[in-house]
């Protein structure tokens, strides 16, 4: 099993998580900030550790051969704890999955294979392993997944050109993805990255919720 970091949501009782994957060469503690920086007190946090030690982090596959073996064993381990959360009582329709640079590609490998809906997923600076092949091994719900791929223009790590094709033949195919492009490097775009977010992570609740004056679109105050 992953090791794995739990911080609770502000608001008592709340069975709403976002679970966030980290990238290349860090961890569960390069992501400690994001609930401050979200400001959503109804959101409860799981950060998740790669499975490979990586100068100091670590990694989720060996990006200077052949990812594909790797990334199968990730999503293997990430469909565990997935399972664990449900078991702890966070459906996954209550779940939110993101990721950045490789943690990104996990969550899109993990979301169009997974058989349960997410109330969205998250992606930022990372890439697509094997689009043909995962377009056709697509779930029963991948359609009606939500995702929200982000990337930056001035990406020297994972050049957009290429991201910007993949994510347009996934579209091709039916998947939906919310496409924005940041001037940024490998990095997040501070609170203008932030805000699209939150508001992507508040509509998928939304959207369901009879409750909506329970879900603050923005930050508290």
């Amino acid at each position: 099993m992953l090791e794995s970091e739990f911080i609770a949501a502000q608001d008592k009782g709340s069975r709403r998580l976002m679970i966030m994957l980290h990238g290349l060469g860090d961890s569960r503690a390069g992501y400690r900030w994001l609930p401050e920086a979200l400001a959503l007190p109804w959101l409860n946090y799981l950060l998740v550790d790669a499975p490979d030690a990586y100068y100091g982090g670590y990694s989720w596959f060996d990006f200077t051969g052949d990812i594909v073996p790797g990334v199968s064993r990730s999503r293997k381990l990430l469909l565990q704890v997935l399972e664990a959360q449900r078991q702890e009582g966070f459906a996954s329709e209550e779940t939110v999955l993101g990721g950045f640079s490789q943690g990104c590609l996990m969550a899109i490998e993990v979301a169009l294979r997974y058989p349960r809906r997410f109330a969205g997923v998250v992606g930022i600076s990372g890439y697509v392993c094997e689009p043909q092949k995962l377009i056709a091994e697509l779930s029963p719900v991948a359609l009606r997944q939500r995702l929200l791929i982000t990337h930056g223009t001035e990406d020297p790590m994972i050049p957009l050109p290429a991201v910007r094709a993949q994510i347009k033949l996934l579209q091709s195919a039916g998947v939906q993805i919310e496409w924005h492009e940041f001037a940024k490097a490998h990095t997040i775009a501070g609170e203008e990255e932030l805000a699209v977010i939150r508001n992507f992570i508040c509509a998928g609740y939304e959207s369901r919720s009879p409750a909506r004056a329970a879900i603050r679109l923005g930050p508290p105050g």
